[in-house]
């Protein structure tokens, strides 16, 4: 496996990853697929100079990706603190990508002047909460029931990492 940045061609695959994502019904609060052009501003709010885009190339396949993206843009406390976000392709779970690519992130925050990060997950996505426990994250906050799935509510949790401090 290789990570790197993610350039302007990976898109459609990052795009189709997350669908997957939401799709499953369990991973994303999106309700509907997205499409690429829904995806462009937000493809070229991340650099790899600030808010990188990451994948995880498997042999010549995308595999899954990780975004660092700004917490609450423009209030300029909050510029040391990212959200994380990580999307395996179905076929490639539990291989140890998601924890590669995370891990990858947290090695680049000091570049990035990133302090703290955090992950938003649904209470539902077992696996994703045991990924960030296992990466020594910890449960910063819940938001009750905020979650609608067709009737069906779910928490959304909050799980942040100090992961850098200024020397």
């Amino acid at each position: 496996m290789i990570i790197r940045f993610a350039d302007l061609g990976d898109l459609p695959r990052i795009i189709e990853i997350y669908n997957q994502a939401v799709l499953s019904g369990r991973s994303t609060a999106d309700l509907t697929p997205i499409r690429m052009e829904e995806r462009l501003d937000w493809f070229s709010e991340h650099t790899p100079k600030k808010y990188p885009i990451f994948v995880a190339m498997v042999g010549t396949v995308i595999g899954g990706w990780c975004s660092l993206s700004p917490y609450r843009p423009g209030r300029m406390a909050l510029r040391f603190t990212a959200e994380i976000s990580c999307y395996i392709d179905q076929a490639f779970h539990r291989q140890g990508i998601a924890t590669a690519l995370i891990n990858q992130a947290m090695i680049e925050c000091p570049t990035l002047k990133i302090k703290t990060i955090f992950g938003i997950l649904l209470e539902c996505n077992t696996a994703s909460i045991g990924l960030m426990q296992k990466l020594d994250f910890e449960l910063w906050g819940r938001l009750p029931r905020v979650a609608d799935f067709k009737g069906e509510e779910w928490d959304h949790l909050y799980f942040g990492k100090r992961v850098w401090d200024l020397e």
